[in-house]
């Protein structure tokens, strides 16, 4: 496909160092534009002068229709007919791989979810769990090679809590399968030791008692109930579209843990400290970092160390993201500290990717208090708000109502910058109109009715008579879509691809509502058009991990 942009920068740089181009709001000032500020401090010359000035040594080309100094800019305008044709007969030939630059080639190591045992998963969960599928498919589609890892707290203190409030106050009751029992069970314990303070020391004997395993009742209860955990998980990870090559536990990484916290202090690197063991880093501004308890157990830090070691020794990789939420920053900058002062030599391939936090409008999520959305209970809200606007006579549309109530959570939270927090609000991403999943589901699903209609097949023959302003301005989104996905793969953004979606659907309806398809003069180039931005943001939303609907 030509390459228009390289063109028009090949061009400038004949009489400029350095250029780049911006995409004008207002499409009456071209495709592409170079402001001409920069070049004024430098030239001490005024900017539209500049731009006239440059414009009368450029010239017109086959490809680039027309140049204009307008203001402070030079405009550039791509010819319509070779635009229709390059970009119509590129998605015509590549279909799914349409937008795929294969640029880059490593191997990349993307740890996400990391949702633990004996609690909760919910809408936290799903951002976290929503941005590494999206990151880890858009760098797949850019070439890399991605091992999807997730790491899940199967040990430690919220284990201990749980099972203790089990054994203590539900040791009748019978185990079950059931997110929401099991979460239940976790928060009940945060409330009765928030009632009686006393009563941890009997929660940290069963921690201790489950890390040496020395019980082993105990520790058939914690084998039994971790497999509830991670059965009910199973489900959830499958409609969330999301899949891991591997699977990391804390209980894997435990006794490693304790060995090289031991091992550090003989180093002094670590020293012990009330019988705990600590890493002092007040020289760089991070406070302590604490690995073992006084009572010898061992803490997620410690954990984290032998996690990191053991990617390495297991894996051949370039880049390891860990692609955890925001409040734990500062935990990671304690991590590749250590690892630093460890001499690691595969530190610097370690990536903290920070994302912030979701909050409910009444506050801030917590699988302490209860205080959150638990994915099993608002997926169940979502369907049934769904089932009640939709006309359910088959099992067929049963599915089709799952697809959508994901693509409405799912989108919700991947359109924002994962530095915004976002307060989430259930009835807004549910609409079927304006910026959202189901908007973008059913623009889709009216695209591919158009052609069903029409018995429309793909064809690289082209026959393009006019081309209007909207087909013009829709042309031209199709073609960025490369650019949109080699810059969501550089800033690790996949909300640019989402905003992008959102853009070029609401493009497609204002373009449809004011131009006939079937049936017109120019049928055969719209259900090009048509066709060709149905396979662009089937493309955009798998990136995104959502799936369309050929029907809604």
């Amino acid at each position: 496909m030509i390459d228009f942009k390289k063109e028009i920068l090949k061009n400038l740089e004949k009489h400029i160092k350095n250029p780049y181009l911006e995409i004008p709001t207002n499409k009456e000032f071209g495709d592409y534009s170079f402001p001409c500020f920069e070049l004024a401090k430098e030239k001490h010359q005024k900017p539209n002068e500049i731009a006239k000035n440059i414009v009368s040594k450029l010239k017109p080309t086959k490809n680039i229709k027309d140049i204009r100094a307008i203001g402070p800019y030079i405009n550039f305008y791509i010819n319509d007919h070779i635009l229709a044709k390059e970009i119509i007969k590129e998605i015509t030939k590549k279909r799914d791989k349409y937008g795929s630059l294969k640029y880059s080639k490593e191997r990349i190591m993307v740890e996400f979810s990391q949702s633990n045992t004996h609690k909760a998963f919910h809408i936290g969960h799903v951002r976290g769990t929503s941005l590494g599928e999206s990151i880890s498919r858009i760098m797949e589609f850019c070439g890399d090679k991605v091992i999807r890892v997730n790491y899940q707290g199967d040990t430690g203190m919220h284990v201990a809590k749980w099972i203790w409030c089990y054994l203590k106050y539900y040791k009748n009751e019978k185990l079950k399968k059931d997110e929401g029992w099991i979460a239940s069970i976790y928060i009940d314990a945060v409330k009765k030791l928030s009632e009686k303070p006393e009563l941890q020391e009997e929660v940290e004997n069963i921690n201790k008692k489950l890390e040496e395993k020395s019980d082993k009742k105990l520790n058939e209860l914690w084998k039994k109930t971790r497999k509830l955990s991670l059965d009910v998980l199973k489900p959830i990870y499958n409609e969330l579209n999301t899949k891991f090559d591997k699977y990391y536990f804390e209980s894997q990484v435990e006794k490693k843990g304790k060995e090289i916290s031991k091992n550090l202090v003989k180093k002094g690197i670590a020293n012990l400290s009330e019988g705990a063991i600590i890493i002092n880093l007040k020289n760089y501004n991070m406070g302590v970092w604490v690995l073992l308890r006084k009572d010898g157990t061992v803490l997620y830090s410690a954990k984290d160390i032998a996690l990191a070691l053991k990617k390495f020794n297991d894996f051949d990789i370039d880049k390891s993201i860990y692609v955890v939420a925001h409040e734990q920053q500062f935990h990671f900058k304690q991590l590749f500290k250590v690892l630093e002062l460890m001499k690691i030599k595969d530190k610097d391939k370690l990536y903290h990717l920070d994302y912030n936090l979701v909050k409910l409008p009444t506050g801030r999520m917590s699988s302490r208090t209860g205080e959150n959305v638990i994915y099993s209970e608002f997926k169940k809200e979502l369907v049934d708000y769904i089932k009640s606007k939709m006309d359910i006579k088959s099992k067929e549309a049963e599915k089709r109502v799952l697809t959508i109530a994901i693509a409405s959570l799912k989108y919700s939270l991947l359109k924002q910058s994962i530095n915004k927090e976002i307060v989430f609000e259930k009835e807004k991403s549910m609409k079927f109109e304006g910026d959202t999943g189901p908007y973008l589901l059913y623009t889709y699903a009216r695209a591919k009715n158009i052609l069903r209609k029409a018995k429309y097949k793909p064809t690289l023959k082209n026959n393009i008579k006019n081309i209007d302003k909207k087909e013009k301005e829709l042309l031209l989104q199709l073609y960025f879509f490369p650019e949109i996905v080699r810059d969501s793969r550089q800033n690790f953004s996949p909300n640019l691809i989402a905003n992008y979606s959102y853009k070029i659907a609401k493009l497609f309806n204002e373009y449809y509502h004011e131009n006939k398809v079937i049936g017109s003069e120019n049928q055969e180039f719209r259900l090009k058009l048509v066709d060709s931005f149905s396979q662009t943001l089937k493309n955009s939303m798998r990136l995104l991990g959502i799936d369309t609907l050929e029907k809604m």
